[in-house]
């Protein structure tokens, strides 16, 4: 079977097999939602014990650019997608070669490294913040004060607040880039910020695209930590230019699969897009309980050329990550599970722990998802749960 452009793929059904380049819980989260509609399942991931290795019918233990590993992916899936923004676009690309790969591997590329990322924006006609490419000293050297303060972030390989140091002087900025080892770097001003949204597409291989309502996203050390829906700053106007910019940015790609893109709202109602992730995200985990799809089965139906509908929320809610830092209350030094029981007590709970045995601070190991009948509802009992696990008020 043969990925080419100019290919019209067949539909792929239930009964046949996904794969899945990365084992972690958007991994996991895929495996479940295929399985529930009927597909069996391969996760190529090195850990033994990876969470979506664990529940998928196949776990393929190698590194992502291992060439048996990816001959034996290619040999049991009939499509494969991938779960983690720096899996190698290469390993994308090779198996492109014999499978239908969504994303493609030069859809990955581009949002893997964010001076590509920041280039496609400006070439899209989408705002972002202004910003600098740093490769070289003299590039570092003819960085223009307007910028300052800003954040100094890695072109490559950073997510969750890795890899990005705020920098107020110049003086600042040299050191910084001292201290990331000079590698390629974006230097972006800060921006006066009223709050964050994202927004994710699921994008077919015939350029259908839908969208989940936006989301609104209260990150905490560069963490996301609370997503509300429906949004409640946002403005029909902010919404109608965020859908329709996320929609640009992904047709400009010849996307396929699903695609989240993160927009700052600034304090004079301006957007300016973040950045992107080439996968479910975080902030649209809610989808699997407030939504009639989530986002994890318009992932599957993206892949497989199945129809996409569009979304729809069927209940307000609250996303609250679950970090590691929870399982040591007070500073404790072994590890205590949380009082899942007094949280699960409160109406419209739904949580989702992601077979993460060893907690770490920061490290997320699961999330809780509320539902209520009102915006205000969901956030009553959101912030009972917060109280209850120890979640800073919000």
């Amino acid at each position: 079977m043969s990925a080419a452009k100019d290919v019209i793929l067949p539909v792929i059904l239930p009964g046949a097999t996904l794969g899945v380049m990365g084992g972690g819980q958007l991994g996991r989260m895929f495996v479940h939602a295929a399985q529930s509609m009927g597909y069996r399942t391969a996760v190529l991931d090195a850990d033994a014990t990876s969470p979506a290795g664990l529940v998928s019918h196949e776990h393929i233990r190698t590194a992502y650019l291992d060439a048996a590993g990816l001959t034996e992916l290619a040999r049991v899936a009939d499509a494969i997608t991938t779960e983690f923004e720096n899996v190698p676009a290469a390993a994308l690309e090779q198996l492109a070669q014999t499978r239908p790969v969504a994303p493609a591997g030069a859809s990955v590329a581009i949002c893997q490294d964010r001076a590509r990322e920041k280039a496609h924006f400006v070439g899209c006609g989408v705002d972002c913040a202004p910003h600098a490419i740093i490769e070289t000293p003299e590039q570092l050297a003819a960085v223009t004060d307007d910028l300052l303060p800003g954040i100094l972030k890695t072109s490559r390989m950073g997510y969750d607040g890795k890899g990005q140091v705020r920098v107020k002087t110049r003086a600042e900025l040299i050191a910084a880039w001292d201290d990331l080892q000079r590698v390629g770097c974006v230097l972006e001003k800060m921006l006066p910020l009223a709050y964050e949204v994202s927004v994710i597409v699921a994008r077919g291989r015939d350029g259908q695209i839908v969208h989940f309502p936006l989301q609104q996203n209260l990150h905490r050390d560069g963490i996301l930590a609370v997503t509300t829906v429906p949004a409640p700053n946002v403005t029909e106007a902010v919404s109608q230019q965020a859908c329709a910019s996320a929609h640009q940015i992904a047709a400009s790609m010849d996307y396929v699969g699903v695609l989240c893109t993160e927009f700052f709202v600034l304090a004079d109602g301006r957007i300016v897009a973040n950045e992107m992730a080439p996968r479910p995200h975080n902030s649209g985990h809610h989808t699997i309980d407030a939504c009639d799809v989530s986002q994890f089965e318009l992932q599957v139906r993206a892949m497989t050329g199945l129809p996409l509908v569009a979304p729809v929320l069927h209940s307000p809610c609250l996303m609250l990550n679950l970090l590691g830092d929870l399982w040591f209350p007070g500073g404790v030094t072994v590890q205590q599970e949380p009082d899942w029981a007094a949280v699960l007590a409160l109406s419209g709970t739904h949580l989702h722990l992601y077979g993460k045995a060893e907690a770490r601070a920061g490290r997320k190991m699961g999330h809780l998802t509320v539902t209520g009948a009102t915006p205000q509802a969901a956030r009553a009992t959101a912030l009972q749960a917060a109280a209850i696990l120890g979640i800073a008020p919000f």
